[in-house]
């Protein structure tokens, strides 16, 4: 396959919350070929601007304008979760067709849901996020007339150097088997977010040990449980196109 840059010079993760996105954000980091940005999107969404390589947006419409800009002198990496539904990414068919290639990470509701309800048992039903993010896989493989890379972060837990480099092959980028694991450290990045990150900030690597779930039942659980018959249809299609490795 040709490589980025000749197709486009963003690369997208889109995540519905607690799918180890965030550690997946972490190896690109270490590549060293790529600027980042941690949820550009979703920070937006909750402070009603972010920062852009010393830029501030405050719309979506100025986001990706100044996500352009970024991308013009060197390779962009961004990761976002679907909590939210972005309007202005949907309805921009450039970014979604041609100026992207846009990627997602998947992991089984049952398992995110616990995982978000442990650190905000407020959550509400749309944050789940599968929903969002089946929406904005079928626009894009409606633009482009092929279908997004998934991966799936339970996959990428259990096996993540034949996950990553299946994921490379795919999307165009050089394998790199030295990025799998890091120092363990707090990102500046994500420091508006700190308190969700705090597995990734002490880890060193991918882990497929469970996550701290204070002990909910999802399936037994009487608000939970109506999330999970919810996003469960949206997570299945996405699945049936993960990698399989």
């Amino acid at each position: 396959m040709s490589d980025l840059a000749s197709r486009a010079n963003v690369l997208a993760l889109w995540s519905a919350p607690r799918s180890r996105s965030t550690a997946f954000f972490r190896m690109m980091c270490e590549r060293g070929d790529f600027a980042v940005l941690h949820e550009p999107f979703s920070y937006l969404a909750e402070f009603g601007k972010v920062e852009v390589d010393g830029s501030y947006a405050q719309s979506e419409t100025e986001l990706l304008a100044e996500m352009r800009k970024m991308a013009a002198r060197a390779p962009l990496f961004f990761k976002d979760t679907t909590d939210e539904r972005y309007a202005g990414v949907l309805a921009d068919e450039r970014f979604l067709a041609e100026d992207a290639v846009h990627t997602f990470i998947i992991r089984h509701p049952a398992e995110t849901i616990a995982s978000y309800h442990a650190v905000n048992p407020g959550v509400r039903l749309h944050q789940i996020g599968f929903e969002a993010q089946y929406e904005l896989f079928e626009r894009i493989r409606q633009l482009t007339g092929t279908t997004p890379v998934v991966i799936d972060g339970d996959d990428l837990a259990a096996d993540p150097a034949r996950v990553v480099e299946a994921y490379s092959e795919a999307v165009g980028i050089p394998y790199r088997a030295d990025t799998l694991s890091w120092q363990p450290e707090s990102r500046p990045e994500w420091a508006p977010s700190e308190r969700w990150h705090n597995d990734v900030s002490v880890s060193s690597g991918f882990s497929a040990a469970p996550r701290r779930t204070a002990g909910v039942d999802v399936r037994e659980h009487p608000v939970l449980s109506g999330y999970l018959d919810h996003h469960l249809p949206f997570y299945e299609e996405l699945r049936a196109h993960r990698l399989a490795v």
